[in-house]
């Protein structure tokens, strides 16, 4: 899906990590709730409260998740899947363009 509709914004951005990695939160009819972003060149760890999907529409990383022992590349096109109250690590080799859905 390239397009959502009948969603509300939030206007204020979410940026982490010095403004490296920024994402704006949409709201769907039903509740569920995505955040839109870019992610600079880098190195950066998340934390997860409820588990995610993490889509990359666009760019060049690799991620280690929390129970794994290794990283593996993930590029425009790709997706993973992130555990609920955990973390993952990830290395963002180009500017990144991704799409995050917050699974209940």
């Amino acid at each position: 899906m390239s397009e959502f509709n009948n969603v509300s914004i939030k206007k204020a951005a979410n940026v982490y990590f010095d403004g490296k990695v920024t994402s704006r939160t949409i709201t769907f009819g039903s509740g569920e709730t995505k955040t839109l972003g870019i992610m600079l060149p880098g190195e950066y760890t998340f934390n997860t409260g409820k588990p995610e999907l993490m889509e990359i529409m666009s760019g060049d990383v690799e991620v280690k998740l929390a129970d794994q022992d290794n990283w593996q590349s993930i590029t425009g096109g790709e997706s993973f899947d992130v555990a609920g109250n955990s973390s993952f690590q990830i290395k963002v080799n180009s500017i990144t363009d991704y799409c995050c859905s917050f699974l209940d």
